[in-house]
């Protein structure tokens, strides 16, 4: 006879409902399938296999943070007017009322000071903004340094570069849009940039702003790119730059079991279907946490936008500033031609920031063109590998650097109590010098990374221990390597200087040889097989002069 407590009642009742839920959703499931086909597509993106390493989550980051400028910038969306009429403020910030200024910088006000969480939104949107370039940044440069751009992937690098670019442009326009002082040097400065440009600058202005700056359009005009055209365009890219990820499958660093033709790592559901809603929720919280106790952007401490003051000390975000620097390094040069104002001081920055950028964005296609290498590529380069790629792109981060630094002059002399004259020929000089000599000590300390890991390849780890045979001679002990820590010190390509002919161009040859005329080569299988050879002829003397037992007189006595 079975007797049913109320405990095992209440659990048959539970059992029954799972049981309804699995079925109805088995039901729905089944009448999506046939409508949709989608259960082969689900199949295979839940057994999609991802590599796991920590340098990875940048992208992910980055991709969580536009998800909260998503949600955040709908929120302000809704409240914000993006008007330039003129109003007169009487809202609750004392200092500010009875003051003229638009409408939009108002509305902003009001989110701030009047809506229930509304400065916490703006401020979540403009942390989230300054995260999502942080994350792709540091993202490309993973890319950038570990060679995951080569074939088959140079297209997803030109997407991942645009998403930066249009980045930087829903950055500038969403900050311009609360019409403060500070935006609106901002935007006095575009409008500069775009007259400098010969015979048609004028036009640009003209067309951008709706007349003479500031206009009565730009605010409107900013704020349909800041929310529409830019979005849809990242949203887009980010489609984009995820298919061809599943299309070519993850990249993966070098080690046991992985080859060219596999990946190494765990499928997407459940493992990183956890991992990443797991790091989505810690990426909004500390977004989250940042925007309650940091402040940042404070507009009401700016005032309204007028065209004729300029605030000392005033910056545009981090990834903006680089542009600021290099107007603020460039002399006062123009001249005239035809009736035409050459502003040099305006179009040489340009120039600049266009070859920087060029150069990132062509960098695949340069070194393709410069190896000849038209193999597929899954596994990445560790970047002591590629000296002169290493030092390349550190050169570029110092360029970026010192021209970050530059539009922060006046800050540095005032808190260092320099001259502002000798600050600005410093970067002056610096711009020039600092890159070359980045390069040299980077190419200088991979290869010396490169020949500490030949030798430990062929030789093992040094334990700092030594022993003195019966006949005087003194031997270190090395600890050997196992067969998976040695192949990834020995796994890597080996490029050597192309000669010019055989429809090899001078010039090609010049750029191979600047790339590989200093390598260090790997090592070849019969300097493995003498090293271990050697190792083992080491290791049995050592064993007969110590009997197996490595351990130091103090240790025994010790032990």
């Amino acid at each position: 006879m079975t007797t049913t407590t109320p405990s095992t009642r209440k659990q048959a009742s539970v059992d029954a409902d799972s049981s309804r839920v699995y079925q109805l959703g088995a039901v729905g499931g089944d009448w999506l399938d046939q409508r949709v086909a989608g259960g082969g597509f689900v199949k295979f993106m839940a057994r999609k296999i991802f590599p796991d390493h920590w340098s990875f989550m940048f992208g992910e980051v980055a991709l969580y943070s536009f998800v909260i400028l998503l949600i955040s910038g709908t929120f302000l969306t809704m409240f914000f007017d993006p008007s330039m009429e003129e109003v007169v403020y009487s809202g609750p910030y004392v200092p500010l009322q009875g003051m003229t200024m638009s409408r939009a910088y108002e509305s902003t006000l009001e989110i701030s000071f009047e809506l229930r969480g509304g400065l916490l939104f703006r401020q979540m949107h403009h942390w989230a903004c300054l995260v999502f370039m942080v994350a792709i940044f540091v993202h490309m440069f993973r890319v950038f340094f570990t060679g995951a751009f080569r074939k088959p992937r140079e297209l997803n690098w030109i997407v991942g570069f645009t998403l930066m670019i249009l980045g930087m442009v829903a950055g500038f326009s969403g900050y311009s849009l609360p019409d403060d002082v500070l935006s609106g040097n901002g935007v006095r400065i575009i409008d500069g940039l775009m007259k400098a440009i010969p015979v048609v600058g004028t036009y640009l202005s003209m067309l951008l702003f709706g007349g003479e700056f500031p206009g009565t359009d730009i605010i409107p005009r900013l704020f349909t790119i800041h929310i529409l055209l830019v979005p849809a365009m990242i949203l887009g890219l980010i489609g984009v730059h995820l298919v061809l990820l599943v299309l070519h499958k993850h990249t993966q660093y070098p080690g046991p079991g992985r080859t060219e033709r596999n990946v190494v790592g765990f499928p997407v559901f459940p493992v990183y279907a956890a991992k990443a809603g797991g790091f989505f929720f810690l990426v909004f919280g500390v977004i989250t946490l940042i925007s309650a106790t940091t402040s940042i952007n404070a507009v009401w401490v700016y005032g309204p936008y007028d065209p004729s003051p300029v605030s000392a000390g005033s910056q545009p975000d981090w990834y903006m500033l680089w542009t600021d620097g290099g107007l603020r390094l460039i002399p006062g040069w123009e001249f005239t031609i035809f009736g035409y104002v050459i502003s040099l001081n305006m179009l040489i920055p340009m120039a600049l920031y266009g070859a920087l950028l060029a150069f990132l964005a062509l960098y695949p296609f340069i070194e393709a063109w410069v190896t000849g290498d038209d193999r597929e590529h899954h596994l990445n380069d560790l970047p002591y590998n590629a000296p002169v790629r290493t030092g390349l792109g550190v050169s570029w981060i110092m360029v970026y650097l010192i021209l970050a630094l530059a539009a922060t002059n006046d800050i540095i002399a005032i808190g260092l109590n320099l001259s502002i004259n000798d600050l600005t020929w410093a970067f002056r000089i610096a711009i020039f010098v600092a890159p070359v000599l980045a390069f040299f000590i980077t190419k200088r300390l991979c290869l010396s990374i490169q020949r500490q890991k030949r030798q430990k390849a062929l030789h093992g780890e040094e334990t700092s221990r030594v022993v003195r045979t019966g006949t005087g001679e003194t031997l270190e002990i090395h600890a050997p390597l196992s067969d998976y820590d040695r192949w990834v010190l020995v796994q890597h390509d080996d490029y050597r200087p192309l000669s010019a002919g055989k429809g090899i161009s001078s010039l090609r040859a010049k750029a191979t040889s600047f790339f590989f005329k200093d390598r260090i080569e790997p090592v070849t299988p019969a300097e493995l097989r003498a090293a271990l050879e050697h190792a083992g002829h080491e290791k049995h003397v050592i064993d007969e002069a110590t009997g197996g037992d490595y351990r130091t007189p103090a240790e025994k006595v010790v032990h």
